[in-house]
C-alpha cells in the first residue's frame, strides 16, 4: 500500500525525478555492447546500420530501475515505404530488394547470440531480449528497416518499421522525432513537461499495484497524453497546480472523441487514438478520472 507524504507537493517533487542518475551509464554500456556485437557480424559488417536508442530511458522519463532500455537497430540499405494514393515504388525510382526483413532479423539475432551467448538472448515477437547482468540493464533490441513516408514531390519523412514475428504486422515508429519533440516541449515548459510525465507514470504504477483496471494504459500512452496538454498549463507556482491543470485539461478533452481525434503521439507523425491501438480513449479517460480521485481524495 502506498502512503502519501505529509505534503502532496513533496510527493510530486519526489515523483518528478528520474529513477536514478546512475542508470544512464548502464544504458550507454548496453548500447555500446550492442554496437560491438553488430560490428563483429560478418553478415552485417558492410551494411548501413543506425543504432537508435528510444523509449523511456533515452527520453529521460523512466521511473523504474527494472525497465529495459529499448534500442532500434535500423537498416538503411533497405526500406519500407508508403506512397501517395495511386503511386508505387517505381514512380519514385525504387525497386524490390533481395534482402528480406526475415533475413535481417535472423542476422541480428545471430550477432546477438554470438556476442552475448544463447543463454542471454531471447527472441520475441517484436524485439530480441538481451538479459540482465551486473553492469548493464536489460535491453530490447528491435531489428527494423528504414521507413519512408513519401510525398508527391518525392520528398519523404523517415522512421523505423518492422514486421512482427508471428503475424507479420507492420509496426511503424518515429523515435528520433519523438525524442526531439520531447526535448523541445520540455525546454518550452521550463522542464515541467518531463516532470509531469514522470509523476503520471508513477501514478500509473501505484494504481496497478493497488488493483485498478489500468492494464491497457501503457507508459507510452501516459507520455503522449501529457504531450497533448498545452504548454500554458505548465510552469505554475507548484507541481501540484501543474498536476491539477493537466488533469483538468485531459479529463475534459478525453470526454469527447471529437476533441481528441487529431491528437498525435509525441512524434506528431501518428495519431494517438485509432482502431489498431491496444488502448482506447475510454481507457485513457478512466485512468485520468480514477487517478485524480486517487491523488486528491
Amino acid at each position: 500500500m502506498f502512503e502519501f507524504k505529509s505534503s502532496l507537493e513533496a510527493t510530486f517533487q519526489s515523483w518528478s525525478k528520474p529513477a536514478s542518475e546512475s542508470e544512464e551509464a548502464k544504458c550507454e554500456n548496453a548500447i555500446r555492447m550492442i554496437k560491438d556485437a553488430l560490428s563483429k557480424s560478418v553478415a552485417l559488417k558492410n551494411r548501413d546500420i543506425q543504432v537508435i536508442p528510444k523509449g523511456s530511458y533515452h527520453n529521460n522519463t523512466n521511473v523504474r530501475l527494472t525497465s529495459d532500455v529499448d534500442i532500434a537497430v535500423k537498416l538503411k540499405d533497405v526500406f519500407f515505404a508508403d506512397y501517395p494514393d495511386g503511386q508505387g515504388h517505381k514512380d519514385f525510382g525504387n525497386s524490390d530488394a533481395d534482402y528480406t526483413f526475415a533475413q535481417y532479423r535472423n542476422d541480428i539475432e545471430t550477432a546477438m547470440i554470438n556476442h552475448f551467448g544463447s543463454e542471454n538472448v531471447e527472441p520475441g515477437n517484436k524485439a530480441i531480449q538481451i538479459n540482465f547482468n551486473s553492469y548493464r540493464v536489460d535491453a530490447d533490441v528491435v531489428p527494423c528497416f528504414e521507413y519512408r513516408r513519401y510525398s508527391k514531390d518525392g520528398s519523404y519523412l523517415t522512421g523505423t518499421e518492422f514486421l512482427t514475428r508471428h503475424s507479420q504486422k507492420r509496426i511503424t515508429n518515429f523515435p528520433e522525432q519523438h525524442y526531439s519533440n520531447g526535448v523541445r516541449k520540455n525546454n518550452e515548459t521550463s522542464r515541467r513537461y518531463k516532470k509531469m510525465v514522470r509523476i503520471f507514470k508513477r501514478l500509473r504504477y501505484n494504481l496497478l499495484d493497488e488493483g485498478y483496471d489500468v492494464e491497457n494504459v501503457s507508459s507510452f500512452l501516459v507520455e503522449s497524453l501529457v504531450w497533448n496538454v498545452p504548454n500554458n498549463r505548465f510552469n505554475n507556482l507548484t507541481l501540484t497546480e501543474d498536476v491539477h491543470q493537466c488533469f483538468d485539461y485531459l479529463i475534459a478533452q478525453t470526454s469527447n472523441s471529437e476533441k481528441t481525434k487529431e491528437w498525435g503521439e509525441v512524434s506528431e507523425l501518428l495519431y494517438l487514438f485509432h482502431a489498431t491501438r491496444k488502448y482506447t480513449l475510454n481507457d485513457a479517460q478512466r485512468f485520468l478520472v480514477e487517478g485524480k480521485a486517487y491523488l486528491f481524495k
